[in-house]
């Protein structure tokens, strides 16, 4: 732009200061495109980021710490992809049991996991999305993506197993650790055709024997994705589990709106 006859003039003066921040009026105007909403659903507090004519609902599982990063995760999915989508995420308050397939005894510390996921995949199906789409005037046909990250990962995992209501699955550093993950994924075949797997390439460099197997339990999921002809990728992210799960999640997110017909 600099170059085009009769603009040098105008950016005469112009500090990089001030070209800076038009950048970020510029980014923010295009977040401005998704009205943010608080709201509660069957005693489960909302967060979502609506755009109107949504091609995608990506439906997300959270804890406090992802509420707070969640802003600039939704902008990193908007920065990467030219695709209406909505994000709804929902709080979860007991982390241990809501997202947890099955009880497993404690990987770390003394709380257990408890069998909870059941519960919450009900939540999503009968309650959460017939009333965002009520609320929000969503077709009945809009495509639905479940993610989440660590054991929100692994239940969005395991809920492509359990329902054909998702389209795609963005599992972020999933915890297949996880007691009895193994003899799952072995034993049963997904219903859903579009699987994102990611995982950080230093995770499975830990002293915590349960927690040690992630590696090569994530590289067995691939194998049995792809031996089921699921449209499916492992990423590998720098760094370990706790290193900038917002851009992962959104990454995840990403992929799966860009692989869907």
């Amino acid at each position: 732009m600099i170059l085009q006859s009769g603009k040098l003039k105008d950016m005469e003066g112009t500090s990089l200061l001030d070209m800076y921040k038009d950048m970020k009026n510029f980014a923010g105007e295009k977040l401005m495109k998704l009205r943010k909403e608080k709201f509660v659903i069957d005693n489960k507090e909302c967060i979502g980021y609506i755009s109107e004519n949504t091609q995608y609902l990506l439906i997300q599982p959270v804890d406090e710490h992802d509420i707070e990063v969640l802003d600039n995760e939704v902008s990193e999915i908007q920065k990467n992809t030219e695709k209406q989508f909505s994000l709804i995420a929902f709080k979860i308050e007991d982390w241990n049991n809501e997202l947890s397939p099955w009880e497993a005894p404690p990987a770390f510390g003394n709380k257990s996991f408890g069998s909870g996921a059941t519960d919450t995949l009900e939540f999503i199906e009968s309650k959460l999305i017939p009333a965002v789409k009520e609320r929000c005037d969503f077709a009945d046909d809009v495509q639905v993506i479940l993610g989440g990250y660590s054991l929100a990962g692994l239940f969005s995992l395991w809920s492509a197993y359990k329902s054909n209501t998702f389209s795609g699955i963005a599992a972020a550093s999933p915890s297949v650790w996880f007691n009895g993950w193994e003899e799952f994924m072995n034993n049963n075949t997904p219903l859903s055709n579009t699987i994102y797997l990611s995982l950080g390439d230093t995770e499975e460099k830990t002293k915590n024997k349960v927690m040690s197997v992630v590696g090569d339990n994530i590289k067995k999921q691939e194998e049995l994705l792809k031996n089921n002809n699921i449209n499916t990728i492992l990423e590998w992210n720098k760094g370990g589990h706790f290193s900038n799960s917002d851009l992962r999640v959104a990454k995840a997110f990403v992929w799966c709106i860009g692989n869907l017909c």
